[in-house]
């Protein structure tokens, strides 16, 4: 019967205690970047199944010089309802971002996919010549381009 010597039997107990430690590490890791990827997967089906396109024909005279107004008409060609409260809506004007908005929906009481909503941005003056509102939902962006006379 073979003797086993004692500094064989601590370099045993050594290699299972470090194999162990890194078996628990590459667990620990792995589980990190599992939820990190679980957690970017959101964020972008999140993204994927928003969107909005602006219908108004820029032709029609969108904007209002008497009463300083522009109203849009934006359709959710998303695949889920979204909220229809200005708060959730980044409106650039020429580059400015309006805080003077208000939405609302055109057929319904939700902004539902193929729905409309009529934004309306107010206190508005604009000069002669050809503009661009650039309008964020979440994180799709649409830019629509119109002319003043």
């Amino acid at each position: 019967m073979a003797e086993i010597s004692v500094p064989t039997l601590i370099l045993f107990i050594a290699s299972i205690v470090i194999a162990a430690g890194v078996a628990g590490v590459l667990v620990d890791t792995v589980s990190g970047i599992s939820s990190a990827v679980d957690d970017r997967g959101g964020d972008v089906s999140k993204s994927i199944k928003t969107d909005a396109e602006v219908i108004s024909d820029p032709e029609a005279g969108v904007y209002d010089d008497a009463n300083g107004t522009i109203t849009l008409y934006v359709k959710n060609t998303g695949i889920r309802t979204l909220p229809a409260d200005a708060n959730t809506l980044d409106v650039f004007v020429d580059g400015r971002y309006r805080t003077n908005t208000s939405v609302t929906v055109v057929d319904g009481s939700e902004w539902r996919p193929n729905g409309v909503i009529e934004l309306t941005v107010s206190e508005v003056s604009l000069s002669a010549g050809d503009h661009r509102v650039k309008l964020v939902v979440d994180t799709d962006e649409e830019v629509f381009e119109f002319r003043t006379s």
